[in-house]
């Protein structure tokens, strides 16, 4: 008899063991899909911003998982092109099923991708994309997390204006987010009565050393200069070259990197950068973040990096509101919910376009970054005129 019992116990717990572990198996993760340019002009970018969503994974399956579920991260390299993005994104909700989208670095590739959200009724979250052409569609299906562009140097241009500056030269690229950048350059210099005395477009960007010689005879109080790592350092070399040195020298993009400061070495010094994000922000989680990001990939990160994992702290948000994955209730609440992130305050207007946060003027000085503007969160005084 009492080795019956012992038989029944053992046979129950083994049922129990199985079913346990057939429950736990049987559990479906919430599969979160992205492309990043992993290879091609924009790699270090996506590689980045890639990084920051895959520490996001990591922590809120360490966490405890989101609605009883792990998360899962599928991602693909789109190779810095738009049609590969947009081809990668169709397999992602075709064959790989996911059930949330991220978005891809920069407008370009975003337009295109966005176009593939719409056509599947599927949300989308834009990380890194600005580009006001995203938002004029009149897609129900896009929102976004960075700064929009036509605001993008907002503070750059006032920063400029409440140091004296009446004259300022612009230079950028041919590419939606240049050109929205410019659009919104123009309107604040006209507002804040800065006078535009040399407009370059894309075409004379190509002629380095003739555009500088253009930029040294309108002797413009400002140069402000839309252009991408490679581009920026190379203007800088040639400004130096030719002795060309106004009262303020600001990019979009290219110095809010840390790679411009070791490329350019002493050469950077003076040299402003508009960021979204910049470790010693009091941000709340910014230097927690930086520290743990560092230890697992070994440096520091950028703006892209945070940009890449508040991309999870948002969709996170957005689903434990819904209480659910289903795309109508995660779409509702991507479009009205209010969520201070690691980035700043999510906050988007009606038709996708974020409106909660502005950006950060950063100086280089001695071989760092500053956080200069705004002022309350400043760690240095912006040096002006530069040295």
């Amino acid at each position: 008899m009492i080795r019956n019992l012992l038989l029944t116990l053992c046979t129950l717990a083994l049922t129990l063991t199985l079913t346990l572990a057939l429950g736990a198996h049987a559990i479906e993760p919430i599969r979160i899909g992205t492309t990043q340019s992993l290879s091609g002009p924009l790699e270090e970018f996506g590689t980045n911003q890639l990084r920051g969503l895959q520490m996001w994974v990591g922590d809120i399956n360490e966490r405890g998982m989101l609605l009883g579920r792990p998360v899962e991260l599928v991602h693909y390299d789109d190779g810095s092109d738009p049609a590969r993005s947009a081809q990668l994104y169709q397999k992602l909700i075709e064959q790989d099923k996911v059930d949330l989208l991220v978005g891809p670095y920069s407008s370009a590739i975003t337009l295109a991708a966005s176009n593939v959200a719409e056509q599947f009724d599927f949300p989308m979250l834009a990380v890194a994309a600005s580009a006001d052409q995203i938002w004029n569609r009149g897609y129900s299906n896009i929102v976004g997390l960075d700064t929009p562009s036509t605001r993008y140097m907002d503070i750059a241009v006032e920063t400029a204006a409440a140091r004296g500056a009446r004259t300022m030269a612009v230079v950028y690229g041919d590419n939606d987010f240049s050109r929205d950048v410019i659009v919104g350059v123009r309107s604040k210099a006209q507002e804040l009565g800065i006078q535009i005395v040399l407009d370059a477009p894309a075409g004379q960007i190509a002629d380095i050393p003739g555009l500088v010689s253009r930029l040294g005879k309108a002797d413009a109080d400002v140069i402000m200069a839309i252009a991408y790592l490679e581009g920026g350092v190379a203007l800088v070399r040639e400004l130096n070259r030719a002795r060309v040195k106004p009262e303020m020298l600001v990019f979009a993009v290219a110095a809010s990197v840390a790679e411009f400061g070791q490329e350019l070495l002493a050469e950077a010094e003076g040299i402003s950068g508009v960021t979204q994000w910049l470790r010693s922000i009091r941000m709340p989680g910014a230097q927690d973040f930086a520290y743990r990001y560092r230890k697992l990939y070994g440096y520091n990160p950028g703006a892209y990096a945070a940009l890449g994992y508040s991309a999870g702290q948002v969709m996170e948000a957005a689903v434990r509101l819904a209480g659910t994955v289903d795309h109508g209730p995660v779409r509702d609440q991507l479009h009205t919910m209010v969520f201070n992130s690691l980035l700043g305050i999510y906050k988007v207007d009606e038709s996708g376009r974020q409106v909660g946060k502005s950006n950060y003027l950063v100086q280089w000085q001695g071989k760092d970054r500053r956080l200069v503007e705004p002022t309350k969160l400043a760690e240095s005084k912006l040096i002006y005129p530069m040295p």
